[in-house]
């Protein structure tokens, strides 16, 4: 304390001097119109931009609780699209206002997602808690990502669709020709098509979409485009088609979850008919 006094004496002309430089624009800006209207113009931007600046740092840092609530939004969105797009599976009757309610959104940020593996999981921010449950289909704005496979309460592990233990019931959207997207290990950006009849007319470039045959994903969702057609060497009764996915899996940030509301009903009448269900 002692030296901080001793350095405010050694400099007391240069406080001086400063509080009657600024005693000096004080009057001059009080009793002079012209002089003051700049000085508050200057001043005034000089906050203004300094206010922008905070405002912008405040902003930076807040987006990912605000892409995480636009992610929510839009998962509510989707559900009601899903709900006016829905085809109904008979005449048009009252039950059929029941497929509505087959599917329910909900959206989650990735914190963890592997790629260098032949097993690729997805760890998602959200849990039990948050409505998330196994089985799940997990998709983003390109296109379908995954599975839930595991909850705890505050998170949830998934299947990524560069998992080479997953198949996703799909088909040509072209031709409504289906089959199963499976990945087969090697190129991250490419899946198979499997079990497509060799007297099907395909062609690079055709869509391929979710089919939705099974408990996980509702139609149409993109899953990639046919980049190759050549018969399987194989099989010869199946064409070998490479799929481009959609999906860039090392950019995942935000996602999409799908709950169908029947998954247990059909389940279970699976098992029962000793069915296996791809999912």
């Amino acid at each position: 304390m002692l030296r901080i006094l001793q350095f405010l004496y050694r400099i007391r002309a240069f406080l001086l001097f400063v509080l009657l430089e600024v005693v000096a624009i004080w009057m001059i800006v009080s009793n002079n119109s012209p002089q003051g209207a700049a000085f508050f113009n200057s001043s005034n931007a000089v906050v203004g931009s300094v206010l922008q600046k905070q405002a912008d740092v405040v902003q930076f840092f807040s987006l990912a609780e605000a892409n995480e609530a636009l992610t929510e939004e839009n998962a509510a969105i989707m559900g009601q699209l899903l709900t006016l797009q829905s085809k109904p599976d008979s005449l048009p009757l009252a039950i059929d206002s029941l497929l509505s309610m087959d599917y329910q959104f909900k959206g989650a940020r990735v914190i963890a997602n592997s790629l260098r593996f032949s097993q690729n999981y997805i760890t998602l921010n959200k849990g039990s808690k948050h409505g998330i449950k196994p089985g799940m289909g997990v998709f983003n704005t390109e296109g379908a990502v995954g599975r839930v496979k595991s909850v705890s309460e505050n998170y949830s592990v998934a299947f990524s669709l560069l998992n080479t233990g997953l198949l996703v019931s799909s088909k040509i959207k072209s031709s409504d020709v289906f089959g199963s997207v499976q990945w087969n290990g090697e190129d991250k950006s490419e899946a198979k098509l499997l079990y497509v009849p060799r007297h099907v007319k395909t062609q690079e470039g055709d869509s391929v979409i979710t089919s939705g045959f099974n408990a996980v994903f509702p139609e149409g969702i993109l899953i990639g485009i046919i980049s190759k057609v050549e018969p399987d060497k194989k099989d010869p009764n199946y064409l070998d088609l490479t799929v481009k996915l959609s999906t860039d899996f090392s950019k995942l940030t935000y996602v999409y979850l799908v709950e169908n509301t029947r998954f247990n009903e059909l389940d279970s009448l699976y098992r029962q008919a000793e069915m296996t269900n791809e999912y």
